[in-house]
């Protein structure tokens, strides 16, 4: 028991200032990895749990203009010091500033990524102030996922969003249409991929 908390310690992907680990997170998708050869955990078989490069920080900047936005200290952090995705939650972290190497139109992931990127969408203010639960129509998750960038691509159509302003700024939400609506999980960008990175 106390190797392992004395491992777990070591491998955590926090700093005491409040920043990222990059080397303890890139161990621990190592760890992961090895002890998922056949990628059978949820998603794996998507982001393999590679991480590609972190961005340098005028690519970042660039994209923040050009959006009208201020990306989230937590999300924005990880991309700058970690890497710019895959490895992450469901089927891996999106990636910010350039399309999925294998992005073609056979995976909706890829329309919601070049969705969001439309010119304005992301500054637009984000229109909720409480969950708005059961199904959405398609005109209405159009609007209501405004001022949001998607993360990842759960499955089935599900999205795990980030609000990028208004008070719930550096939240990541849920997005359901079909089922069940556009509901925050009650994590922000750190709590939600840790969760998943120290997970078995």
């Amino acid at each position: 028991m106390g190797d392992q908390g004395e491992h777990r310690a070591e491998n955590r992907p926090e700093t005491p200032g409040g920043g990222w680990d990059a080397g303890a997170v890139r161990a621990r998708l190592r760890e992961l990895a090895a002890h998922d050869p056949d990628l059978r955990r949820f998603g794996a078989g998507t982001h393999r749990y590679a991480l590609s490069r972190p961005l340098p920080e005028r690519e970042i900047r660039a994209f923040e203009e050009a959006h009208g936005v201020a990306l989230p200290g937590e999300y924005r952090s990880f991309v700058a010091a970690v890497g710019d995705g895959p490895a992450g939650p469901a089927h891996g972290l999106l990636p910010l500033t350039v399309p999925r190497p294998e992005a073609d139109d056979a995976w909706a992931v890829d329309d919601e990524w070049r969705e969001d990127r439309r010119p304005g969408r992301l500054a637009e203010p984000f229109p909720l102030a409480a969950p708005r639960p059961g199904r959405l129509g398609t005109a209405e998750t159009e609007a209501l996922t405004r001022g949001t960038l998607a993360l990842a691509e759960q499955g089935c159509g599900v999205f795990s969003r980030l609000v990028l302003n208004g008070p719930h700024a550096g939240e990541v939400w849920d997005l359901d249409p079909d089922w069940g609506g556009f509901t925050p999980t009650g994590t922000d960008f750190r709590a939600w991929y840790t969760t998943w990175l120290t997970g078995p």
